[in-house]
């Protein structure tokens, strides 16, 4: 299915390696076009968990209330969510999304010379980026490490409306994700091609920073909501 995605990611990266001249910097531009496409995508997902603090309070309250009561519990907490318009699965949108994307990645910098149609992209792909020698082979070390950092700071930053719905419920597995992610994809960098983890990398990094103004966006409208309550 995924090899569907893998020959138009190829035109494209084509076509910005023959404006660009620079197969790591075709790379770069790719990650950040991503990045800028999904930035909706995230903000509306931090808008929906703006107080979530208070969504966690009143779902202790409601398990509280009905303990042993499975069936109400959910249906209690089904009437919060559309009270609050807060949407659970809001948060996965992004990663699945970037699962998708890097998916069909995977299939064509793995298999280059099966989607690429320019022979100058045959020597491309395997041009050297600072301390990589390759694009095309893995990184042992290095970039590897730069993903796990990258996506722990990223997924810590945009995951504390997602860790306070957690306590809220007990999923200490949901919290527990921001540790083993990061180690899984440092695991999985290091035997990709380098171009893949750069392609990563770079798209975390850009989500810190975005991440940055997100946390400016929650703070408005949960301060927001507090003066409204106070009005009343």
């Amino acid at each position: 299915m995924f090899s569907i995605l893998a020959k138009p990611f190829g035109m494209i990266l084509q076509l910005l390696y023959q404006l660009l001249g620079k197969y790591w910097l075709a790379i770069l531009i790719f990650s950040v076009v991503v990045r800028l496409a999904l930035y909706p995508v995230h903000k509306k997902t931090i808008t929906s968990t703006a107080g979530m603090a208070e969504i966690s309070k009143k779902q202790q309250e409601i398990q509280k209330k009905y303990a042993g009561d499975r069936e109400t519990i959910n249906q209690k907490t089904q009437e919060l969510y559309a009270e609050t318009g807060y949407n659970p699965a809001g948060g996965c949108l992004p990663m699945l999304i970037q699962l998708v994307v890097i998916s069909g990645l995977f299939i064509l910098l793995r298999n280059p010379l099966s989607y690429y149609t320019d022979e100058k992209m045959v020597f491309a792909i395997h041009e050297s980026f600072l301390w990589i020698k390759d694009l095309s082979q893995p990184d042992p070390w290095v970039l590897p490490i730069l993903t796990g950092i990258a996506t722990f700071f990223a997924m810590n930053m945009s995951g504390s409306a997602e860790s306070m719905q957690a306590n809220a419920q007990g999923n200490k597995g949901m919290n527990m994700m921001k540790y083993l992610m990061p180690i899984m994809l440092m695991w999985l960098a290091h035997s990709y091609p380098a171009a893949l983890a750069m392609y990563w990398t770079i798209g975390q990094i850009i989500l810190i920073f975005f991440n940055l103004r997100f946390k400016k966006i929650r703070e408005e409208l949960e301060s927001g909501k507090s003066t409204k309550k106070k009005k009343k």
